[in-house]
């Protein structure tokens, strides 16, 4: 990935859970105290705010289409999320999610488009190829490959389907990359 070509036309999208906060493995974070950030990733989206114009939040929650959160609780946590990133100079321009059960296949969940083209209405600018999609997952490469963005993977325990234009460790690992 070229990061010389990138400039403050472009948009990133980020999945949330193994992104930007731990996952919650066989479960969902339900409420603030359960949210907790990965690693330097305030600092990298702070870093990546003075970059790119735009930076979205893309994530799935089918905890709310299970019953098990309400999509109040998932406003608060992203209330929070937002909160402390900027509290280190970065901004989350919007968040988006999914409420909808994994077996619905419904346009909003990834890797369906929606709430990449939700984003694209709200904010008419958004350019595709000027965007970067960063997950840990398939389902999030294939998101941002199905609308010609560039991809990036964070490694996790899942495992590997689909490749992605970058794999790294981390939001940190990216954003030392991009300042190379």
């Amino acid at each position: 990935m070229n990061f010389q070509e990138i400039d403050n036309t472009w948009t990133l999208f980020l999945d949330r859970d193994g992104v930007i906060n731990v996952r919650k493995m066989g479960g969902y974070i339900q409420d603030i105290s359960e949210f907790e950030f990965l690693p330097k990733v305030p600092e990298s989206i702070a870093f990546f705010s003075s970059k790119v114009e735009r930076i979205f939040v893309v994530t799935n929650q089918q905890g709310i289409g299970k019953g098990i959160m309400t999509a109040c609780n998932l406003s608060d946590i992203h209330r929070y999320m937002c909160e402390k990133i900027e509290t280190f100079g970065g901004k989350i321009t919007a968040c988006y999610f999914a409420p909808e059960l994994k077996s619905a296949d419904a346009p909003l969940r990834k890797p369906n488009s929606g709430m990449a083209l939700q984003a694209q209405r709200d904010f008419p600018e958004v350019d595709f190829r000027k965007s970067i999609m960063v997950g840990d997952t398939d389902s999030d490469i294939v998101f941002g490959k199905k609308l010609g963005m560039k991809t990036v993977r964070i490694k996790t325990v899942e495992p590997i389907g689909i490749d992605a234009d970058l794999t790294v460790g981390s939001l940190e690992e990216l954003m030392k990359l991009w300042e190379n």
